[in-house]
């Protein structure tokens, strides 16, 4: 990566904090207006205009996002048994080229949950993560091909308060386990398919959850980029934000050379970095 390279995505970094940091803030005021009574999240979110059409002017400018097709499918459970855990699968078109995709849960405070870019030559064809889901909500998934094409495949997750959900260990735990890494492979039936998942211990706190003796809020602190390699060779990289779940894991496709060890490297918003290579990987 080339110096300039880095100092776009350092640029790019604080931006995104900035713009996370600022959406937090507003989120915590709305959250103090009084709830409506009698109406059941259903008729709520019936009721609430949505934010996408702001969402993808925003993201997208006036470029058109083609609908209704292979390229690009999302799976995700209609009513997420743990709100704070939502399990979200992307798969794509090996055909299409994919190289950038970028996953939306449009009534989150902080909507983009991440976006992912893929290396040439890595034949991505999957992709599987866990998220935050705030509110009943569509979550959108637009992919970008070699050629420039934006496509776009939404669901409709029912789940509320993920974003706020306290984390499932102890601050002490957390801080004791921070950016520790462990990679699975998996078999597939297809020779030239490869599948493996990355998973990293990190409490990827969103800055919404309450500490549970003090009640005061913990501070954002989260993953915000990812870079995995295999055998040297870029696979794809990522740029988070708070939506992605505690202890952040990667399930994923590939079609590329399988030789060679995994490397990961993973920074977060206090600029701490996690690196690891796997030389030996379990199945």
């Amino acid at each position: 990566m080339t110096s300039i390279d880095t100092a776009r995505r350092q640029t790019a970094r604080k931006t995104a904090i900035a713009l996370i940091s600022s959406a937090l803030a507003l989120f915590a005021v709305a959250s103090q207006a009084p709830a409506e009574t009698g109406l059941s999240p259903e008729e709520k979110a019936a009721q609430t205009d949505s934010a996408w059409p702001d969402l993808k002017s925003e993201l997208f400018g006036d470029k058109t996002l083609i609908e209704n097709t292979a390229t690009i499918a999302i799976d995700a459970p209609k009513r997420a048994t743990d709100p704070a855990v939502v399990p979200v699968k992307l798969t794509f078109d090996p055909k299409m080229q994919v190289r950038k995709v970028t996953l939306v849960i449009d009534e989150n405070p902080s909507p983009v949950a991440a976006t992912f870019a893929f290396a040439d030559g890595a034949k991505i064809s999957q992709l599987s993560t866990r998220v935050r889901v705030n509110a009943y909500t569509n979550v959108h998934a637009v992919a970008e091909t070699a050629d420039g094409k934006l496509y776009v495949t939404k669901t409709f997750v029912k789940a509320a308060g993920g974003c706020a959900a306290p984390a499932s260990k102890d601050p002490e735990t957390a801080s004791r386990e921070m950016g520790k890494m462990k990679m699975r492979v998996f078999k597939t039936d297809d020779p030239g398919v490869h599948e493996a998942q990355l998973m990293i211990r990190h409490p990827n706190n969103s800055g919404l959850q309450k500490d549970q003796v003090t009640l005061l809020y913990i501070p954002a602190h989260f993953i915000t980029d990812l870079e995995l390699d295999k055998g040297g060779k870029p696979l794809f990289t990522m740029t988070g934000g708070i939506s992605i779940s505690e202890d952040p894991s990667f399930r994923f496709r590939y079609g590329a050379d399988d030789t060679g060890p995994f490397h990961a490297k993973a920074t977060d918003t206090e600029n701490m970095v996690f690196e690891k290579s796997f030389d030996n990987v379990q199945s």
